[in-house]
């Protein structure tokens, strides 16, 4: 698949960046769920778990686009 630019408000916007903003959109829920469930006393250092979290879902995002 190639990637285009996609006009927003007659603004051509970068997919990467739409996709940057819907994986902070998954991660952040994610991230509230995971400090409702003590997840950040089980980690190591809580801000790289985010960090990786955050890059997870967007590498989930990307694949998935670039599929269809």
């Amino acid at each position: 698949m190639r990637y285009t630019d996609l006009e927003l408000f007659g603004v051509y916007v970068a997919p990467l960046s739409l996709m940057l903003v819907a994986a902070w959109a998954v991660t952040w829920p994610l991230r509230r769920l995971g400090d409702r469930l003590g997840v950040a006393r089980l980690v190591w250092h809580p801000s790289l778990f985010n960090t990786a979290l955050y890059v997870i879902v967007l590498s989930l995002i990307v694949l998935i686009a670039g599929r269809s």
